[in-house]
């Protein structure tokens, strides 16, 4: 990923934050990715770790419209993904994509709800609404609104080792290719 892409990232989201008066910590933890892929466009996460303690994690994430998460699980990880602005697209499946139990229905809860779904189908959330996703269901998401704030509360966060993508190519971290002097230091960077 282009340091130039990094900085262009930084710069749109902290403005959609800033026009949605979210107001960011003392020097926020930043991660930008572009998962590897190298087309942030499609597929690619503006970052913010506000909480990072052994109990719990609490993230601010920024994406534009059809800028994908891609299908992952967590292996320990329980997560609320809350839309805070815009409208979020999540796809979630009971079991791994492309695998017979995937499509099978089951319940989730939405805003504290259970609600049934068939797996593999999408779910709308509206700002203030929120998705339960426990460990083993599979999910992406993406926004349909030009931007959208989104946010992300759970148990502890293991970047390194509980994502699990469907796309075995996908690396949690990018690489870096420095085509201009760097805007923000990233979560990545301070290893």
């Amino acid at each position: 990923m282009k340091r130039s892409e990094i900085n262009f990232a930084f710069r749109e989201a902290s403005a959609c934050f800033a026009a949605h008066h979210w107001v960011l910590p003392p020097r926020p933890r930043w991660d930008i990715t572009d998962f590897g892929l190298g087309q942030f466009d499609k597929y690619g996460l503006t970052l913010i770790n506000l909480a990072t303690e052994p109990e719990y994690c609490e993230k601010l994430m920024f994406a534009r419209r059809n800028q994908t998460t891609p299908a992952h699980t967590h292996r320990k990880k329980k997560e609320d993904i809350i839309c805070r602005a815009g409208e979020l697209i999540v796809r979630i499946w009971p079991a791994k994509p492309n695998t017979r139990d995937a499509e099978l229905p089951f319940l989730i809860q939405v805003n504290g709800e259970p609600k049934r779904m068939s797996g593999g189908t999408t779910l709308t959330l509206s700002a203030g609404w929120r998705v339960t996703l426990c460990p083993g269901v599979w999910h992406e998401f993406f926004p349909s609104s030009p931007q959208c704030i989104i946010g992300e509360v759970s148990t502890a966060n293991d970047d390194e080792h509980d994502n699990i993508f469907i796309n075995t190519d996908i690396g949690r971290f990018p690489e870096i290719i420095e085509d201009e002097v760097a805007q923000v230091t990233l979560i990545s960077e301070k290893r």
